[in-house]
């Protein structure tokens, strides 16, 4: 089966990336509002929850008023029921920052998909399409064995990826094992022969903070304001639709599979202390992902006149790209 590799050719833009809570979009808008006086930028969210219409308030999704001060993209662009993948998000954002550019603004990528960054820095390996049937064979497996069996096969059969994941990953262990169900030959080893991109990527802020215990503070901070501000019913919602179940991807992300879970068992009671330890173990994978962008310039987060080094960095990087 002949699988064709794509290197993306990424126009000129600037990217700002940081884990989840850490402040990106004040950031974002802060370095839009400082630069607008010589280029009107325009945000493009690399974000794999952003995308979808309804889920709003467990994605911290941008105000309607912080999206009529700047433009933003590809946010609320899919129903929950449907599939939004890096190679689509390559493909948008390909097309959207040529548009930008050609409007003679500047293009700003923001967001802690890291995955989504890596498709659009190093290109997609060339992986074999989804097979709905040999994935509803291993969502058949994982109702009558467990998630666990799915690992321990993965153990078995690429062990290379089986230590990159996390045991309850089901989302990607599934697809791991759906490739080599397909395939024959290991997700790893698709990942092994992908060409390595000879240009540099463009420039990249990473927002990091010095201290874990503050962005954990700001986390438990974030989700107690969801759960006022309703995420219990937000969830609910989607619940008693009947085009939604729990285990499609938009119902996965962080916060979302917590309440499901919660509301379908009837376990509310420590909710919110559940979807904490999730969002922080995700920091933790967004932090991970962030050390192996040796190309970014970090910029602690957590320390006084954050937001002036981060404009000032925007301004230098600017004037370097070739906008014209």
């Amino acid at each position: 089966m002949p699988f064709v590799f794509e290197m993306p050719v990424l126009p000129p833009c600037l990217c700002l990336v940081g884990p989840t809570a850490c402040g990106k979009t004040e950031f974002a808008l802060s370095i839009a509002k400082a630069l607008e006086s010589e280029k009107k930028v325009e945000i493009i969210s690399v974000d794999s929850a952003l995308v979808y219409r309804g889920m709003d308030i467990g994605t911290a999704k941008p105000s309607a008023r912080e999206r009529a001060e700047v433009v933003h993209h590809l946010i609320d662009i899919m129903e929950p029921s449907q599939a939004y993948s890096a190679a689509c998000f390559v493909q948008d954002t390909l097309q959207l920052t040529h548009d930008i550019i050609v409007r003679g603004n500047l293009p700003l990528l923001v967001g802690g998909t890291m995955l989504y960054f890596k498709a659009l820095f190093d290109g997609l390996a060339p992986m074999p399409p989804a097979d709905p049937s040999v994935r509803e064979e291993l969502s058949r497996q994982i109702h009558r064995q467990g998630l666990a069996s799915l690992y321990q096969e993965l153990q078995r059969v690429d062990p290379v990826t089986a230590q990159r994941l996390a045991p309850n990953d089901s989302q990607r262990i599934q697809r791991a094992l759906e490739v080599y169900h397909i395939s024959g030959q290991a997700w790893s080893e698709f990942h092994r022969r992908q060409a390595r991109p000879e240009r540099p990527p463009p420039p990249i802020l990473s927002l990091e903070p010095a201290q874990r215990s503050w962005l954990h503070e700001r986390i438990a901070q974030r989700l107690q304001g969801m759960m006022h501000q309703g995420l219990v019913e937000e969830v609910r919602g989607f619940m008693q639709r009947a085009d939604l179940h729990a285990d499609l991807p938009a119902m996965r992300c962080v916060g979302y599979r917590q309440t499901w879970e919660a509301l379908a068992t009837n376990q509310l009671d420590g909710l919110t202390d559940r979807c904490i330890v999730a969002t922080r173990q995700l920091a933790k994978r967004q932090m991970t992902w962030l050390r192996g962008m040796s190309s970014r310039q970090t910029l602690i987060c957590d320390e006084g006149h954050a937001l002036t080094r981060a404009m000032d960095w925007a301004r230098r990087q600017m004037h370097l790209l070739p906008l014209s």
